[in-house]
């Protein structure tokens, strides 16, 4: 026989389950779990959002279309969010992305290259060109410091 749950939501509270609510006031998202306050964040703080509506999904407060349908997001996202709440928890949220890029177009060997080159007096489109390389590529290295047009390569302290 199917046992009968009595809703307990706190004033202006939006249900997301049976007994999962949810309230904004102000500035401010507040959770209830069965009327009880269970975690508050700022209402622009998507990390601890995305973090505690993974939690609820992995705990089984509610179920990942729950939370699609309560708040508006994408079924995808949330699968997303879920998966990375079981692989590193809840600091996954927080943690800065790290980019261990190789340059995969300019090697050390080919800065080199283009270095001695532009140390010659040849131009960018020339550079390029020999070394088969975009003139744009070369440009945005001299930009950035990477290649001195004309000139010695610039080491970092030098770049200021």
């Amino acid at each position: 026989m199917a046992q009968m749950v009595l809703r307990l939501l706190p004033d202006g509270a939006i249900p997301i389950t049976n007994v999962v609510s949810y309230s904004r006031q102000g500035d401010t998202v507040y959770f209830f779990y069965g009327g009880l306050p269970v975690f508050t964040h700022a209402a622009d703080d998507d990390a601890s959002f995305r973090m505690f509506t993974s939690q609820l999904v992995v705990n089984g407060a509610c179920k990942q279309v729950d939370i699609v349908e309560a708040f508006g997001v994408t079924p995808i996202s949330v699968k997303r969010n879920v998966k990375r709440f079981r692989e590193r928890g809840a600091q996954g949220f927080f943690e800065k992305a790290v980019l261990n890029r190789k340059p995969r177009v300019l090697t050390e060997e080919t800065v080199e290259r283009a270095q001695t080159l532009l140390n010659e007096g040849h131009d960018i489109k020339s550079v390029a060109q020999e070394l088969g390389l975009k003139r744009d590529t070369l440009r945005k290295a001299v930009l950035n410091g990477r290649l001195a047009k004309g000139g010695k390569k610039r080491g970092p302290a030098q770049q200021e």
